[in-house]
């Protein structure tokens, strides 16, 4: 039945149900093992918010509660199942995935981040993603090494 013969409600009811799916990027899903766990914890935890919303008796409540773990459940389940888990670093010779390499720039700063999977990124944390600007340059350098980001110059001063 279309939503044009039931009450008001009903029709607002269907419309924040309908979310667009969240988007994936088009690279690698390379992960570390802690990455992939956090991925893991969060397709469980978005399991059991679809459970828990499912149970709700109002049909229209429980598709508006619903609508939030189901497009995590279709997201998290996709970036599991893409998932490339990636060793550790064999050495701390030249910056690799799963890194941590700290720099320098030219206006004083000294930054660490270590080079992750898109989805556990987090510069805040000290994490970017493999597929950030800063990460790309920095792939195969070694301590000493320059690099130009935009106007400025990054130096590697330590890799772990």
């Amino acid at each position: 039945m279309s939503v044009a013969f039931v009450k008001e409600e009903s029709a607002e009811t269907a419309a924040e149900t309908q979310l667009p799916d969240r988007p994936i990027s088009p690279h690698t899903n390379l992960v570390t093992e802690a990455g992939l766990k956090a991925l893991e914890l969060q397709l469980q935890a978005a399991r059991e918010a679809y459970e828990a919303a499912s149970a709700v008796e109002d049909i229209n409540e429980r598709r508006r509660q619903a609508a939030n773990p189901a497009r995590d459940l279709r997201y998290f389940s996709e970036r599991v199942r893409t998932a490339q888990l990636m060793p550790a670093p064999a050495s701390a010779d030249a910056v690799a995935f799963g890194s941590t390499v700290t720099f320098s720039r030219d206006d004083g700063r000294v930054q660490t981040y270590r080079i992750v999977g898109e989805d556990e990124a987090d510069p805040k944390a000290g994490s970017i993603s493999y597929v950030s600007p800063v990460a790309r340059l920095l792939f195969g350098k070694a301590v000493g090494d320059v690099v130009m980001v935009g106007d400025q110059e990054l130096e590697v001063t330590a890799i772990s």
